[in-house]
């Protein structure tokens, strides 16, 4: 009888590694998604439109459960009025 498996080699055990350190992010995905970790200053937030541009028609923006309350930005960290804006706005497709 033989023996027909092979020692492990360091970067079996790597990628072995590797992959269970990423698994908590994959069942985390849509927590992670749902809020920003960007600071606001970096992307010059203001609580003020920009013309007819605002958080609300943002792709980004996700609403609270008040319409017109603070929701949550994909991007930004923090609460986000629905009226602001910053540099990351993308209008939402219609």
């Amino acid at each position: 009888m033989t023996d027909s498996s092979t020692p492990a080699t360091r970067r079996t055990i790597l990628i072995g590694a590797a992959t269970l350190a990423g698994l908590p992010l994959l069942a985390a995905g849509t927590q992670a998604n749902a809020a920003g970790t960007m600071p606001k200053a970096n992307v010059h937030f203001q609580t003020t439109p920009k013309g007819a541009n605002q958080c609300s028609k943002c792709n980004y923006f996700l609403p609270g459960a008040d319409p017109k309350g603070a929701g949550l930005c994909k991007i930004i960290a923090g609460p986000i009025v629905p009226t602001g804006w910053c540099t990351m706005f993308a209008p939402k497709h219609a």
